[in-house]
Parts: C-alpha cells; sequence; structure tokens
C-alpha cells in the first residue's frame, strides 16, 4: 500500500503478523482466538455494509464524503483499456487479483519529509493480491523493487511515450504510473489485473493512526537516526509515523536485505488487517469513521472500485477468510548475476507460482525451504520448490496472517 516499504521497496505482510496468543496458549485457548478472527472479519464486511446502507436514510452525507476520498485513477483506466488486446484473459470466474502500489512520492500532505522530490514517485512496495474465487483464501505476492523486469513502452505524465527496457521493477511505476507497473506485472506473470490500490506515505500513518496503532514484536532493539526511529525490543504498539519507519528501513535492522524488509512488511500488514478486525474498531461507529475515512482518503484506485460501494462489493468477499488463509510470500529470487544489488527471478519456481495464481491453485507455504541458501547480497536465493520430485507440489517459503511474529 502506499506506506510500503522503503516502502516498497507498499500497501506489503505478516511473516508473522497477527498477534496470536503466546507460546504457551492452551489449545482451546486458540480455537477461541481464531473464532473471534473470524467474527471480527465478518464485523468488518458489516460495518461497511452499515455505512452503504446508511445512504438509503439519514447517513448520506456520511456516504457521500466517504466516497468522495477516493481518487479514481482515470488516466490509468484509460491506458489500460488502450492496451487491452495485450493483456491477459482471466482463466478463473470469480477469482480476483489486485496490485497493490506504495508510492515514495515527496508530493501531497507531509510526504516531503522522508527525502528530496526527485521529478518522480517510485513504486516503494507493490503487492500482487489474489483472492480466490471462492474466497477461502488470499495470498499476497510481493514484488521486489530491484527486481530486474522487461517495462513494456508507456505514456509518461508530460505526455511522452517510453521507449520498451530491460531496467529494475521500480522504473514503471516511476515512468508510467500505475498503469505502467499493471503492464509490467501483467507482462512478467501472466496474471490478469482486475483492481489496483495506490496509497502514500501520508494514507499509510493515517491510517495507522487510525486504528490506536499497531502492536509489533522486535527481536532486538531499534535505534536507526536516519529513519529517526528508536524503540526497545519486545512487544510494541507502533504510531503511523514509527510504523513507516519501520516498515521502510533496512540497513539497521536484520541482514540488511530487501528480503528481510519484506518479510517485515508483511508481518506488519498481518497485524494491521487483525486491529482493524477486532471489535473495539468494528463494532464502535465512534472509532469505525475515523478508521474509514482515514482509509479511503490514502487511496487511489481503479474507477470501479473508486467509492464505498466499490470496496464494500470487494471487502464483503473476504468475511469468511481464516486468518491462517491469509498468506504472504515473495516471488521467487536471487541476486541478479550481473548486479549482486538487483534481483532477478528463480526459475523454473517463479513460473510454477505464477501458474498457481493463473489457475486459482491453492500456493503453499512454509516458514523455511529445505536447501534455502543465501547469497552475498543477503537475498534469499530460492524460495520455490521444496523437493527434487518432478511431480511434487512447490512449496514457497512465506507466512500467513494467523502466525504471531513474537513465537
Amino acid at each position: 500500500m502506499r506506506g510500503g516499504p522503503d516502502v516498497t521497496d507498499t500497501a506489503g505482510t505478516p511473516s508473522g503478523g497477527t498477534l496470536g496468543p503466546g507460546a504457551g496458549a492452551s489449545a482451546t485457548g486458540d480455537g477461541l482466538i481464531r473464532r473471534r478472527r473470524r467474527r471480527w472479519v465478518r464485523g468488518a464486511a458489516l460495518g461497511l455494509g452499515v455505512l452503504v446502507l446508511a445512504a438509503a436514510g439519514g447517513g448520506w452525507a456520511v456516504y457521500a464524503k466517504l466516497s468522495a476520498n477516493i481518487t479514481p485513477d482515470e488516466a490509468a483506466a484509460a491506458e489500460l483499456a488502450r492496451y487491452e488486446r495485450e493483456r491477459p484473459t482471466a482463466l478463473v470466474h470469480g477469482a480476483q487479483n489486485i496490485l497493490l502500489i506504495g508510492s515514495d512520492t515527496r508530493a501531497g500532505d507531509g510526504n516531503g519529509k522522508y527525502g528530496k522530490d526527485l521529478g518522480s514517485e517510485r513504486s516503494d512496495t507493490t503487492i500482487l493480491l489474489h483472492l480466490a474465487h471462492d474466497r477461502r483464501s488470499a495470498t499476497a505476492v510481493s514484488i521486489p523493487r530491484d527486481l530486474m523486469v522487461d517495462v513494456p513502452g508507456c505514456l509518461r505524465a508530460d505526455g511522452r511515450r517510453t521507449a520498451p527496457t530491460f531496467t529494475m521493477f521500480n522504473y514503471a511505476f516511476a515512468m508510467g504510473g500505475s498503469a505502467c507497473t499493471i503492464r509490467t506485472v501483467e507482462k512478467l506473470t501472466g496474471v490478469r489485473i482486475d483492481h489496483h490500490v495506490v496509497v502514500d506515505f501520508h494514507g499509510f500513518k493515517e491510517m495507522v493512526d487510525a486504528v490506536d496503532g499497531v502492536q509489533v514484536c522486535l527481536k532486538e532493539p531499534i535505534d536507526d537516526k536516519a529513519a529517526k526511529l528508536k524503540l526497545p525490543a519486545g512487544r510494541v504498539t507502533l504510531d503511523g509515523e514509527q510504523a513507516l519507519g519501520y516498515v521502510r528501513v533496512r540497513k539497521s535492522l536484520g541482514n540488511g536485505s530487501d528480503t528481510d524488509r519484506m518479510d517485515r512488511q508483511q508481518q506488519f500488514l498481518g497485524a494491521l488487517v487483525n486491529k482493524v478486525r477486532s471489535g473495539d474498531v468494528l463494532l464502535n461507529p465512534v472509532k469505525l469513521y475515523p478508521v474509514l475515512d482515514a482509509a479511503t482518503s490514502a487511496l487511489t484506485t481503479d474507477p470501479e472500485l473508486a467509492s464505498l460501494r466499490g470496496l464494500y462489493q470487494l471487502v464483503r468477499g473476504l468475511r469468511d477468510i481464516p486468518t491462517e488463509h491469509v498468506q504472504f510470500l515473495t516471488v521467487p529470487r536471487e541476486s541478479y548475476v550481473y548486479d549482486l544489488n538487483r534481483d532477478q527471478l528463480v526459475e523454473p519456481e517463479a513460473e510454477k507460482l505464477f501458474a498457481l495464481l493463473r489457475a486459482d491453485k491453492p500456493v503453499t507455504i512454509a516458514k523455511s525451504i529445505p536447501g534455502e541458501s543465501t547469497t552475498k547480497s543477503g537475498n534469499s536465493d530460492s524460495n520455490g520448490n521444496a523437493s527434487d520430485a518432478p511431480s511434487a507440489a512447490p512449496t514457497f517459503r512465506g507466512n500467513t496472517a494467523a502466525e504471531d511474529s513474537c513465537e
């Protein structure tokens, strides 16, 4: 989302984002927590539904304001229509793919303090979210900003068109915005993108603050002067500013790799999802309105989603997905052969993942993959097959929203 990694480098998450029971919790306690989480998911859809229905009564002003908050990406829609013939065809009716883009733009309210305006905004974080046709699972795949890819010729903001080029993935957003990023992802994966959402730094912070902060687990203290982030080890509740620093910082945490940062972003997104689902937010109109106000104000979406009704149509299908079936992973990649500071896909693992998404087949994940190693740049060199058997179903390194990062 727009507050994503460096933040893309966004909207990325849980590796253990869900703040579940401690290691000593009983089986009965675990079951109770799972039931409560499912109840809050239903509550989320109910909360949006109530606001939609309010349009028929005295709540039209509220509904209209929230809908007006969302910015429709008309330019992207026009550009994608221009290239409709070359775009992939959706293979499974009912399945949906949403591209979540975290923009590092310095334009707009409060974004300038995060660095100089280099003349264009980049996709700091990009996540391909696949919703199964039966809405029983959701798979979020992070795409590294430094991944070397084929970027098609795209329309720039000044009306000129770029030439097709082989370059870093986040070049697509810098040169041609969301439409160029969508076309690049479709070319890379063969997956048809149905919707897209763009969020910037300020919007990300506003959403975190609207839910009164998000709790994460830090295995060691953080003292990063560049990110202006100083936090103790253990469970910590992050406000919007701290959360942005947490998902963007890289060099002072873990092994300094983008892999580590994307894992952290995924964990945070899981924790944010669970905080929003909590009854304290969803069942309290006084708290729910500012959350929806902040969320809608932060979004730029395709025209079909650019209303509260459009978002509700999307969200209502998610109410029954168990948190253990909301999973996060990063596209299988390794250091680029010609530059260890860049990435390239690991094949055939990457294509196996894309084929599963296209066919709406289950994606199997695990916290670690046998034989997985680390390259000089700190990037995992394989997120793919856990078995040498040709017929074995591939397993990818990842996490679910039901996992607790403190365990």
